[in-house]
C-alpha cells in the first residue's frame, strides 16, 4: 500500500503489461490496422457505420470485453479494456467510440444492474455482437445536468409505459436496443430517475435525426423518440428511483474508456506525425532534424505517456475493486485535452498538408475533440475531480 494525493491509501499498481495482454494487444492492433485504418477515411467521408467491423469485432470478443464468460463476454478486465480501446482508436475513433459506447454504457449497465434472467437473455446478444447496444441518457434540456431528465416512464399493469426523447445517442439509428434513464416520480430530483432496458423492437420506439458531426463521422449519432413504449415491468434495471446513481457507477468506467479512445487518437497523430516528419523536407532536409519541431515531438510523447499512465492507473484500480470517480475523472479529463493538443500540433507540423483530407491528422484532430465532451464535459470532469480531492482532504 502507498499514500496518494490528500492522504489517500491506494492499492500499488503496476503497468507492465503481461504475456497474454501483450497478445491480445498485438492481436487487436493487426485487426485494426489491417481491417479498420483502411477504409477510415472513406467511412468518415461518407459518415458510414460499419457494422460488418462490429460482426468482426463481436467475434474477437470486443463487444464484451468485460462480460463473464458464462454470458458471452470475453471475461477480462479493464486493463486489456482500455488496451483494445488504444489500439481501435489509433486507427479509426469513430469506430472506437462505438466499442466504447456498446461496451461499457450500455452492456455494462444491463450487465451491473439487470435481473438474472434479463441478462441471461440479452447480454449474449451484445457480448458476441449479435445486437448493438445504445445508452440514453442524454436529452435537450439535460446535458451535464442528468437531474434535468423529463423523458418520463409510468407504471401501467406490468408494463411501464416510457414517452420522451434522448439526443446525441451513439447507435440510435443502427442499434438495437439501449438502456434508457427515465423519472418515474415528478419529485426526487436525481432519486426520482429511473433506468429500463428498451430493445428497439418494441413498439413506440424510433430513431430521430441524425447528426452530421464535425468528427466521429462513422459512428452513428442520432436522437431517439420513445412515444408510448411499452416495455415489461421487468425491464426496470436495479430498483426505481435509483437510475441516476447507477448512472454515476457506469460512468466511472465509462470514462475510463474515453480516456483509452482519447489515447488512441492521440497515438495515432504522433505516429502519422512521426512518419511525415521523417520523410518531409525543407531547406534540403528531414524537417524531423529541425529543433522546434523535435520540440513539438517531444513534447506530444511525453503527454501522450502521462496520459496512459494516468489511464492505466484507473484501469488497475478499477480491476482491483475500488472506487475510481477520482482517477477515472483524472484520466477523462488529461487525456481527452492531450488528444486535442497533440492533433493540432500534429496538423501544424503537417502544415497545409495538415488541413486536407490526402494525410489522417485532421481526421484525428476532428476525432480527439468530442472526447472533452462525452461523458462529461472537461469542465464537469474539473468538479468532479475537486469535490473528490476536497472530500478526501476532509478524510470522508
Amino acid at each position: 500500500m502507498c499514500e496518494g494525493p490528500a492522504g489517500r491509501l491506494e492499492k500499488n499498481v503496476i503497468f507492465e503489461l503481461t504475456g497474454d495482454q501483450e497478445a491480445i494487444r498485438d492481436m487487436v492492433r493487426d485487426f485494426s490496422q489491417n481491417e479498420i485504418a483502411p477504409h477510415a477515411a472513406a467511412w468518415d467521408e461518407d459518415q458510414h457505420f460499419p457494422r460488418e467491423i462490429f460482426t468482426k469485432l463481436g467475434e474477437l470478443g470486443m463487444l464484451g470485453v468485460v462480460i463473464p464468460e458464462e454470458y458471452g463476454g470475453a471475461g477480462l478486465g479493464y486493463v486489456e479494456y482500455v488496451t483494445i480501446l488504444e489500439e481501435i482508436g489509433a486507427a479509426d475513433g469513430g469506430v472506437g467510440l462505438g466499442v466504447a459506447a456498446h461496451n461499457s454504457l450500455c452492456t455494462n449497465h444491463l450487465y451491473l444492474f439487470g435481473s438474472d434472467a434479463l441478462k441471461r437473455e440479452y447480454l449474449p446478444k451484445l457480448a458476441t455482437g449479435e445486437w448493438i447496444g445504445a445508452w440514453g441518457l442524454t436529452e435537450a434540456g439535460a446535458g451535464s445536468d442528468a437531474g434535468g431528465t423529463k423523458t418520463a416512464a409510468v407504471l401501467e399493469g406490468d408494463e411501464w409505459v416510457l414517452n420522451g426523447s434522448k439526443n446525441f445517442i451513439t447507435h440510435a439509428t443502427v442499434g438495437d436496443a439501449a438502456v434508457v434513464m427515465a423519472r418515474t416520480s415528478k419529485t426526487g430530483g436525481h432519486h426520482g430517475i429511473s433506468a429500463f432496458f428498451v430493445p428497439f423492437d418494441r413498439p413506440g420506439v424510433t430513431p430521430g435525426k441524425k447528426e452530421n458531426k464535425l468528427g466521429m463521422r462513422c459512428s452513428d449519432t442520432s436522437s431517439l423518440v420513445l412515444e408510448n413504449c411499452r416495455i415489461p415491468s421487468t425491464y426496470l434495471l436495479g430498483e426505481e428511483g435509483d437510475g441516476f446513481v447507477q448512472t454515476m457507477k457506469v460512468l466511472d468506467g465509462g470514462r475510463i474508456s474515453i480516456a483509452a479512445l482519447s489515447l488512441g487518437i492521440g497515438r495515432g497523430a504522433l505516429d502519422a506525425t512521426i512518419e511525415y516528419a521523417a520523410v518531409r523536407e525543407q531547406f534540403g532536409k528531414p524537417i524531423s532534424s529541425f529543433q522546434l519541431i523535435r520540440g513539438k515531438l517531444a513534447d506530444m510523447a511525453t503527454e501522450l505517456d502521462a496520459a496512459r499512465l494516468l489511464t492505466l492507473r484507473s484501469a488497475a484500480l478499477k480491476d482491483q475493486g475500488a472506487t475510481t470517480t477520482r482517477e477515472s475523472s483524472m484520466a477523462k479529463l488529461y487525456a481527452s485535452e492531450v488528444a486535442v493538443r497533440i492533433g493540432e500540433e500534429a496538423v501544424q507540423i503537417h502544415g497545409g498538408y495538415g488541413y486536407t483530407k490526402d494525410y489522417p491528422v485532421e481526421r484525428f484532430w476532428r476525432d480527439a475533440k468530442l472526447c472533452t465532451i462525452g461523458e462529461g464535459t472537461s469542465e464537469i470532469q474539473r468538479m468532479v475531480i475537486a469535490r473528490e480531492v476536497l472530500r478526501q482532504a476532509r478524510g470522508e
